[in-house]
């Protein structure tokens, strides 16, 4: 059975920074599409970051500059650095995984605010 488990929400000062992680259990980040995604109230879910592989990363126009994503392979772990936050970045975070079929974690909460 394949778990995602995000940590590392919660509120945060515009222009702080923040590092949210995803670790996986029952899928290898080795081999699979890693991603975050973010849901702000009355909107859509939406693509923050994906990597479909070490060296590939895309990323939504809004956190360019900004947001990284990296994952450490040995722990199976990624991990999403958000610097220079902003209010609007004030969503439901969500892991996002892809092998064979698409795997969520359940989310974390990111509050910008002062």
């Amino acid at each position: 059975q394949v778990q995602l488990v995000e940590s590392g929400g919660g509120l945060v000062q515009p222009g702080g920074s923040l590092r949210l992680s995803c670790a996986a259990s029952g899928i290898s980040f080795a081999f699979a599409v890693v991603g975050w995604y973010r849901q702000a109230p009355g909107k859509q879910r939406e693509l923050v970051a994906i990597s479909p592989d070490t060296a590939t990363t895309t990323y939504a126009e809004s956190v360019k500059g900004r947001f990284t994503i990296s994952r450490d392979n040995a722990k199976n772990t990624v991990y999403l650095q958000m610097n220079n936050v902003k209010p609007e970045d004030t969503a439901v975070y969500y892991c996002y995984s892809h092998r064979m079929r698409d795997y969520w974690g359940q989310g974390t909460q990111v509050t910008v605010s002062s």
